[in-house]
């Protein structure tokens, strides 16, 4: 139990919460919520620590059940106001564990089938590509430099367990990515003449979804093998990447079945 903010353990909680340095330093993430644990347990893993708010270990059954089927495991108890500030969530969910990152290992030497994302650097936006991307049964992910850190609490959250299915790789050169695909590499573009509708999208291929107000950048475009428009009939200009992702990837799963 611990009440203290100077209180070693925590100070070390309270720094991968707020520091994406941290994070990649020490190979570790905070899963807020018991959904996000419970994926996480199913997909074979076995998390370092789980930590409960003081309120969550006496009146919270399904926090008391997490952790009572985490038998052996390090368990944390924190005054609710340590807690709060760990979570950083207007309503805490009163559970959190702390896992190690997963390491994808290298680069594959042929990829069939990815989704390429370029400075998407809205942490909600990665986060729901990634569960799109999970959905769409697409398993490999390559992220530029300049994306948002995969591993963050916010896009944990967006992911909602899709991190688990996924292997993601991240500072990847995605210029040079390209030379291991083994089909076409598709991007989205306003201008495009062709539709998505009339895309094939039936075999192996590639997607890459640019920055939220730049778009894919002019190197990538040149490397990609083919451009697609989504029609909208509507006034919008434009539309969110995750839901343009979205709309792609469900329109490849559609063609495939």
């Amino acid at each position: 139990m611990i009440r203290s903010r100077d209180n070693p353990r925590f100070k070390a909680l309270r720094e991968l919460a707020t520091s994406t340095r941290e994070r990649r330093k020490a190979g570790l993430a905070l899963l807020d919520g018991a959904h996000l644990i419970s994926a996480y347990r199913a997909s074979g893993g076995v998390a370092e620590q789980l930590i409960l708010s003081e309120s969550a270990a006496t009146c919270n059954p399904e926090a008391a059940q997490l952790a009572a089927d985490a038998s052996g495991q390090s368990l944390l108890v924190l005054a609710d106001s340590l807690f709060n500030d760990l979570a950083q969530v207007a309503t805490p969910t009163g559970v959190i564990a702390l896992i190690r990152t997963a390491k994808p290992g290298p680069l594959p030497a042929m990829i069939e089938r990815c989704v390429m994302l370029e400075n998407i650097q809205d942490a909600g936006n990665l986060g729901s590509i990634l569960r799109s991307t999970a959905a769409a049964g697409i398993r490999t992910v390559l992220l530029s430099q300049g994306c948002a850190f995969a591993w963050s609490p916010k896009v944990l959250r967006a992911g909602m367990g899709a991190h688990f299915s996924l292997d993601v790789f991240d500072n990847i050169d995605l210029a040079a990515a390209v030379l291991r695909l083994s089909g076409p590499l598709i991007c989205t573009s306003g201008h495009a003449r062709k539709s998505l509708f009339q895309a094939d999208l039936r075999g192996p291929l590639a997607w890459v979804f640019g920055n939220e107000g730049a778009g894919v950048s002019a190197d990538l475009r040149v490397a990609a093998t083919e451009e697609v428009h989504i029609p909208m009939p509507g006034k919008s200009e434009s539309l969110n990447v995750a839901a343009a992702a979205a709309i792609c990837l469900f329109e490849q799963v559609r063609q495939r079945i």
